[in-house]
């Protein structure tokens, strides 16, 4: 078996306003390029978009005090019905993976897909938790954005884009350490102590550009952050 790779593939690529089957079908032909030259494996767990935020955002306005775990529920479900188009998209045999614990996952192919866990966890987490579980060298985080800024840039004239800083750095000045159902994080802070607890090393990138995410996929240059212990 090769190299495994994780891939956390962000919902605002797969749904922004409308599922994007353009993308998904260019994204298609380069990873299957790749896969099919470097006899490479690759884990795809996928994130709920614009349709997570819609329905979260509509159950706040008519009940402003649902939990966060009813919230992150429903971001859950839309993770696994973007999850169900990736497998399709890649011919995938295996199920969709709901638990990155389960003892029964299986994963025979060149690609595997998963989705939403439980509360309290984003998709980021589930992330993490497979390139430990299947000795990925790297986890690769893939949005809309090309790097990590030191704030948001939409508002903070001054932020500046990383291209390399450390979890507790990132935890500290970046994102904290609490989980919001919904926010829109670079990286999640629960994933973030998990990855910075077993030395896990993250690649955020903007996964509208493919080639880019080839190159990272195949060692090369990138334009990117690279968050490590």
């Amino acid at each position: 078996m090769g190299e495994v790779f994780v891939v956390s593939l962000g919902g605002s690529l797969v749904v922004p306003s409308g599922i994007d089957v353009d993308f998904l079908c260019d994204f298609r032909k380069h990873v299957e390029e790749f896969l099919d030259r470097s006899g490479a494996r690759i884990v795809f767990v996928v994130g709920g978009g614009a349709t997570a935020r819609l329905y979260q955002s509509a159950m706040r306005s008519v009940n402003p005090g649902i939990s966060s775990d009813a919230l992150d529920m429903i971001g859950i479900r839309a993770t696994r019905m973007n999850a169900l188009v990736v497998k399709e998209l890649f011919g995938c045999q295996d199920d969709v993976v709901e638990d990155p614990n389960a003892p029964d996952v299986s994963f025979f192919g060149k690609v595997l897909v998963a989705a939403g866990w439980k509360p309290g966890f984003s998709t980021d987490m589930d992330a993490v938790v497979l390139a430990k579980r299947f000795g990925a060298k790297i986890c690769i985080n893939l949005s809309n954005i090309d790097r990590v800024y030191t704030a948001d840039p939409k508002k903070d004239p001054e932020a500046k884009p990383l291209d390399d800083i450390s979890w507790n750095d990132f935890i500290s000045d970046i994102v904290g350490t609490k989980w919001i159902p919904g926010s829109n994080y670079p990286f999640d802070p629960i994933a973030s102590q998990f990855a910075r607890d077993n030395g896990l090393t993250v690649i955020c990138a903007n996964g509208g550009r493919i080639g880019n995410t080839i190159s990272i996929l195949e060692g090369k240059p990138f334009v990117g952050t690279r968050m490590h212990p």
